[in-house]
């Protein structure tokens, strides 16, 4: 073991001590006293979907350098409707004038749907929660959302309270929610309880706190639950210390059986998904979150990741994001702001391969998937999903296959072969593979730039399909004899000179041999195979022909709606190649 600092590391390991003051950070106390030994969560598996709450209109709207207006505030709530989403919270009526504004009209204008719950936004102060009453007022259903951080931090330094003066407090404006709510009969108003910097509180304060509010105060009932919400505000530990402390306060509450419990994970570690996932598992019965992640420093979880992450393991995620691309144009409308490139499951790039052995396992897992297809007489759609690199077919959210896989410097073979097959219809045979592959390195190395399937088709058809210099077929035909197939053709040469073709066999390809060997080019072809191809152009048989030559071994490729035509071209081919290959 070599020593670095205080800490030995295996002689393997030679880092060294960096300058980063990482001391500053330790944190040695427990967020669990004893921990929790005994925990249930690590063997749960996420059976359902959890209840989703979308903060995008508050939480995410606060997060925006921009944030917005009353039209780009209507556009996303109708999004999150059409999504699926069956609880919103609409904003914070007490900080915004337009937020104020906003909540009223969804409620005058009656845009709410019977079966989606708004929710609104308060801190424990008296005067803001009168305000957001006020913005609610004569709305069937709604969820008033009180809001207090209970940390020591917080207490010490920011509200300059001690712990009982802050419980006070709070549960005086759980009273004055309350009242208020009394006096909205036509209402039916519940209400959620955030103990804001749950996961850095003290575990029994914040679970005092919690059954204070819910049990004493606001009477939580299985007809009238409350919605307990413990965020970790600001992401300071690993997602299995979240989940410890949710279970922890999963078995201590009181009248747990009316209560919801719900998580705000937000991702300041980078691990918010890993966090609600793992809390879900502890007792969670609700997530909050927003679209993409949206939020203040690093953002609040994704609820698109979460839900995409029950679809991907057989869970209904209980939200349509069948054309993810979209949701992605609305969010960005609505946010100005990008959805980066790699982000789960939307990003540009995230059904994507450019590397050749990621490539080549994509392009066999779908042919399989065809195969399977085929041979059980169902659609693809089908079967169940299981292709190498791709968690979910990116068709379920709305993706085509054109970019699933795309050629640069570092594509390979199958990479190649598939964007031909799935954009072109053309199934090159293994050896062609190979040789094309290396004409299109030879391409992305010179240029630094990737090919688009465009372009990868023109590098194939100016490579074996075009009838440029050398031999060009002027007509041909073909007949059926009894012994066998006969070969009539004529070529012409690059000095306008025509040569006759013809040849017999018992095959077209021992007719093809016969042919060009009788006008002078001995040559063994090793192979000729082709297929249907069918696309905007018709029907119409590719066909590839590897021969031997002088020495000289060439692969050809003809396309034609004549099967006969199709071969001749691609021995054509095969045989200007070799002759050029030698002559070089």
């Amino acid at each position: 073991m070599a020593e670095v600092g205080a800490i030995e590391q295996p002689w393997w390991n030679p880092q060294s001590v960096s300058p980063m003051p990482a001391h500053r950070y330790v944190r040695p106390e427990e967020r669990l006293p004893g921990g929790l030994p005994d925990r249930t969560w690590p063997e749960r598996e996420i059976a359902r979907a959890p209840l989703w709450a979308s903060v995008d209109l508050r939480d995410g709207n606060q997060a925006l350098a921009n944030p917005m207006d009353i039209h780009r505030k209507g556009r996303m709530f109708d999004l999150l409707v059409r999504l699926g989403f069956k609880e919103i919270e609409v904003g914070y009526p007490a900080a915004s004038e337009t937020d104020f504004a906003f909540i009223q009209s969804l409620v005058h204008q009656d845009r709410i749907p019977d079966d989606v719950t708004i929710s609104v936004f308060t801190p424990a102060k008296l005067d803001l929660i009168d305000r957001t009453f006020a913005a609610i007022r004569g709305a069937d259903h709604a969820v008033v959302h009180l809001c207090m951080a209970t940390a020591c931090l917080w207490r010490d330094v920011v509200f300059e309270m001690s712990a009982i003066e802050l419980r006070e407090f709070t549960m005086q404006a759980a009273g004055h929610v309350a009242r208020l709510a009394d006096g909205m009969p036509d209402s039916r108003l519940r209400f959620e309880y955030s103990p804001e910097t749950f996961n850095v509180t003290e575990p029994d304060f914040a679970l005092a706190v919690s059954n204070s509010v819910a049990a004493s105060v606001w009477d939580a009932c299985p007809d009238r639950p409350v919605t307990l919400n413990l965020p970790s505000t600001v992401e300071t530990d690993s997602p299995n210390v979240y989940a410890d402390q949710i279970e922890w306060m999963h078995r201590g509450l009181e009248r747990r059986d009316s209560i919801i419990l719900s998580v705000h994970p937000h991702n300041d570690r980078g691990t918010a998904v890993a966090s609600a996932e793992l809390a879900v598992a502890a007792g969670a019965d609700r997530v909050e979150g927003t679209l993409f992640g949206n939020g203040e420093r690093t953002g609040n979880v994704c609820l698109v990741t979460l839900a995409l992450n029950l679809f991907s393991r057989g869970v209904d995620p209980q939200l349509d994001f069948s054309d993810i691309d979209d949701v992605r144009r609305h969010v960005e409308e609505c946010n100005q702001m990008p959805v980066h490139a790699r982000h789960p499951y939307v990003g540009d790039l995230v059904y994507t391969a450019f590397s050749g052995t990621h490539q080549d396992a994509i392009a066999k897992g779908l042919r399989a998937l065809d195969v399977q297809a085929e041979r059980a007489g169902v659609p693809v759609s089908g079967l169940p999903w299981q292709v190498p690199y791709l968690p979910i077919d990116p068709k379920d959210v709305g993706r085509t296959y054109e970019s699933v896989v795309r050629v640069n410097s570092q594509s390979g073979k199958g990479g190649v072969a598939h964007v031909l097959r799935d954009r072109y219809g053309l199934d090159l045979p293994r050896d062609l593979r190979v040789e094309f592959a290396r004409a299109v390195q030879r391409v992305t190395d010179d240029s630094g730039l990737e090919l688009t399937s465009l372009r990868l088709w023109e590098l194939f058809r100016d490579e074996y399909l075009t009838q440029g210099g050398g031999l060009r077929l002027k007509e041909a035909r073909e007949r059926q004899q009894d012994a066998g197939t006969r070969l009539d053709a004529v070529l012409v040469a690059g000095d306008g000179r025509e040569i006759d073709l013809t040849g017999t066999g018992p095959t077209r390809a021992a007719a093809l041999t016969d042919a060009f060997t009788r006008a002078g080019f001995a040559l063994d072809l090793l192979s000729l195979t082709d297929h249907t191809v069918a696309d905007r152009s018709g029907t119409r048989t590719a066909a590839y022909a590897h021969i031997s030559m002088a020495g000289t071994e060439a692969h050809g490729a003809g396309l034609d709606p004549s099967p006969a035509i199709a071969a001749l071209h691609s021995a054509l081919s095969a045989v200007n190649r070799a002759t050029a290959e030698s002559l070089g």
